[in-house]
């Protein structure tokens, strides 16, 4: 186990070797209450005896200490390789979402991409900065291919700073942008797809079986722009419009050796026939919050059927834009009473609500995110109020096969399937982001993640995960973006909180999850809720990745425990990816090694699948045939092999079928 809280500001950066000797010498003095002892406990792997199973007690994440670069952290059973600020023109700018290719990190910025290589971990170093503002700046690449999204009314098509005054404009970006990274020190912009909503997120989606091009789902979750500035664009209801933008997604084909004639191809209506889901009301935090907002005068706004107290940074940009369709200046008292009247309808505009005369009860008009997962011919969409799973066996028309609703969530925001996709999960981003839903009073079941297992096209309901370290109030804290970590033979995965940090999480056992590992810095601010945390974090090839929304690109690596052995962990690190895009889901496949089979005997000796003597004597056999080359390993193994085939065990089977691998 690696565990650590650095009470003097800066990063953790503690090896795993003290760790070991420090339990050792615990386990020695009888204080092993969380270890995996027994009677026969000497035929146990050292490594699996020495280690506890115990989170640590009390939990080190609560009560840390606020700063931007300079807060407290702490950490277990991971290690931290580097964190490293972003470029000065990026400072202070919210960091959005991964993507990665080779040995790059290509990390999205409300003001553009950043481009980072991390052969060495331990000190990413810059490629690139590529200034071109737009929120979110979501980012995939494909071979020489880069696509960054663009919603905000403030992106140009020409990359500009200077934003975009005018209502209607020629000059205004709500697209996906494409870029040419075949000179990874010098992208070149070479095309955009304007669509009528933006894209808040983008999928891309490459057919296993198609190799000429790629499809691009794009997620758009903003109002309708004027049919002056793109024509063709319609907020009326479908059955008013059949040309409606609203209710659909758009689906972009972009052929691989014309990437520049890239274009909307289909626009799927997945959400046909929903209706408005089941809602919750305000947490008790919330309600005196509301309340006591009020009462000083802050700006209380309704969104998505709830009243939320809007943030500091919302309200400035709000007024700014309001002032500026006043002719500009500072704001009057007059100014500031119309813009309090004239807010709600700006929300409305803002984050795509339906008008009233789109008809009650109906369901949402747009997804957050789809991730797909083309090797299964599935997506999973997390939709505002539903979490669909789709069928992509046609790319350009995908159609949904499923939806679900909960109470419990707030705002379905994205999805995650486990390797054999048998199950998927969602994660809630109740409060948008941008609130503290992670406080002690605040539900367990609100701000999590829903647990599902698919079941001849339908999902079926298990249970949640939230962290359980309670948060501040002045740390936005919700469920976020992570990747499954390819553990052979086990569901394991990483997830973002924003500033709750990072967890690395068990969802095995579908019905109870559990926390293995994580990261968490204190508040950024200590006074009032600040912009920080983890946007998304990714495994990649061996590295853990976090988008730091405030502090730039935070690396970690595993560290062995009794939750994960150095077995496990190496034999995750056969797997090799040559990209990784944050709504595209890879199906990982484990080379035979003897990492993998070691990881299948501690996986076995951890579950009790075998008596202790038994997995000393399998492990005996490894040893001695790793020592080995030619037919006398082949011999070894397939006696090995033998021995242990016919059992009944499904980890036992997976063993064997390795261990005949490694013979042959």
């Amino acid at each position: 186990m690696t565990f650590s809280t650095c009470r003097t500001g800066g990063s953790c950066m503690l090896g795993n070797a003290l760790w070991v000797l420090f339990f050792a010498a615990v386990l020695m003095t009888g204080c092993s209450s969380g270890s995996m002892m027994s009677d026969d406990a000497g035929d146990m792997s050292s490594s699996m005896a020495m280690m506890s199973t115990d989170a640590p007690s009390p939990d080190p994440r609560v009560g840390l200490g606020a700063g931007l670069f300079d807060a407290e952290e702490a950490i277990w059973n991971m290690n931290m390789l580097s964190t490293t600020p972003p470029p000065e023109d990026f400072v202070g700018v919210t960091n959005s979402d991964l993507a990665f290719k080779d040995n790059y990190v290509f990390q999205g910025n409300y003001n553009g991409v950043i481009i980072w290589d991390v052969s060495n971990p331990t000190s990413p170093e810059l490629v690139k900065d590529y200034l071109c503002p737009a929120s979110q700046s979501d980012v995939s690449v494909y071979g020489d291919l880069m696509f960054i999204s663009g919603e905000g009314t403030s992106g140009r098509l020409d990359c500009g700073t200077q934003g975009v005054e005018d209502a209607v404009s020629a000059d205004r970006l709500r697209g996906i942008r494409i870029f040419d990274i075949s000179d990874i020190h010098n992208p070149e912009y070479i095309h955009n797809v304007q669509t009528c909503r933006g894209s808040h997120t983008h999928s891309v989606l490459k057919d296993p079986d198609v190799d000429d091009k790629v499809w691009i789902y794009v997620s758009g979750s903003a109002g309708v722009r004027p049919d002056a500035e793109l024509p063709g664009c319609s907020s009326m209801a479908p059955e008013d419009d059949p040309n409606s933008a609203l209710f659909r997604i758009e689906v972009i084909e972009v052929p691989l050796d014309a990437p520049e004639t890239a274009s909307i191809v289909s626009s799927p209506r997945i959400f046909e026939d929903l209706v408005a889901p089941p809602t919750h009301g305000p947490a008790p935090a919330d309600l005196r919050e509301i309340e006591e907002a009020k009462a000083r005068g802050a700006f209380v706004v309704e969104l998505f059927g709830q009243e939320r107290v809007l943030p500091d940074g919302f309200v400035a940009q709000f007024l700014a834009g309001f002032m500026e369709g006043r002719g500009g200046g500072e704001a009057s008292a007059a100014d500031s009473a119309a813009f309090r009247e004239a807010l709600p309808g700006m929300i409305a505009a803002r984050f795509g609500m339906p008008e009233e005369d789109d008809g009650p009860g109906r369901g949402p008009t747009q997804c957050h995110d789809i991730t797909v997962y083309p090797e299964v011919g599935l997506a999973g969409g997390a939709c505002e109020g539903y979490g669909l799973l789709l069928d992509i066996s046609d790319p350009a028309n995908p159609y949904r096969m499923d939806a679900v609703a909960d109470s419990n969530f707030s705002y379905w925001h994205s999805a995650t399937f486990n390797n054999d996709a048998s199950k998927v999960l969602f994660t809630d981003e109740w409060g948008g982001g941008g609130g503290p839903k992670c406080r002690e009073d605040d539900p367990v079941e609100w701000g999590a993640n829903a647990h599902f297992s698919i079941e001849d096209g339908e999902m079926v309901f298990h249970s949640y995960f939230k962290l359980p370290a309670p948060q501040t109030s002045v740390e936005n804290c919700v469920a976020h973006n992570g990747s499954l970590i390819p553990i052979p033979g086990r569901d394991v995965w990483v997830q973002a909180w924003y500033q709750g940090g990072i967890s690395v999480i068990d969802w095995t056992d579908i019905a109870n999850p559990y926390e293995i590992g994580f990261h968490d810095r204190g508040p950024v601010n200590a006074e009032q809720m600040g912009n920080g945390g983890s946007w998304s974090v990714y495994w990649y090839n061996g590295l853990i990745v976090s988008s730091e929304i405030a502090r730039g690109l935070d690396v970690f690596e595993l560290t062995p425990s009794g939750h994960l052995s150095e077995n496990e962990i190496a034999a995750a690190n056969t797997v090799v990816l040559d990209y990784l895009n944050a709504q595209g889901q890879p199906m990982y496949h484990w080379p035979a090694t003897f990492h993998l089979a070691k990881a299948y005997v501690d996986q076995l000796e951890r579950a009790r699948g075998l008596s202790n003597s038994r997995i000393a004597s399998i492990r005996s056999a490894l040893n001695e045939a790793e020592g080995q080359s030619g037919s006398s390993r082949s011999s070894t193994l397939s006696n090995l092999a033998n021995d242990l085939d016919g059992s009944n065990d499904e980890k036992v089977q997976m063993l064997v079928d390795t261990i005949r691998s490694l013979a042959s």
